[in-house]
């Protein structure tokens, strides 16, 4: 199986050796992604429900990018600052995935890498196509 390394060209990935998304054969998995814009901005301060929308936004983008789709995707992984969000991420996650309902979890945790940071989400696929 053919590995493939993807990155989002942020400087972190460089200095201290990740990728944003690594396929390999029909699998795909992409590490934690928040609502950081290109400017590195924070998107949606203060809304659990717009940053992770703008996450699964970006997500669905960097899978399209790798030949998959939205059908493709098997596990979901939020990570949150605090677990009051939960309804207000589980509402933008079901605009996008009610359809396709693959496994989801909310893990509650202590803070992420900025203060303005509410949520973080990971997403593994297998291209059934491949």
């Amino acid at each position: 199986m053919e590995r493939k390394n993807y990155y989002s060209g942020s400087a972190l990935e460089e200095k201290v050796g990740f990728s944003r998304m690594v396929s390999i054969g029909p699998f795909i998995h992409i590490g934690g992604t928040t609502s950081v814009q290109p400017d590195g901005s924070v998107f949606g301060i203060d809304s659990p429900y717009e940053q992770t929308k703008y996450i699964l936004q970006k997500l669905i983008h960097l899978l399209e990018g790798a030949g998959a789709t939205i059908e493709d995707v098997i596990k979901v992984k939020c990570y949150t600052t605090e677990m009051s969000y939960a309804q207000e991420i589980a509402k933008a996650y079901t605009e996008s995935f009610f359809e396709v309902k693959p496994l989801l979890t909310i893990v509650g945790i202590t803070m992420l890498n900025r203060e303005t940071q509410l949520v973080e989400i990971e997403l593994e696929t297998v291209k059934v196509n491949s």
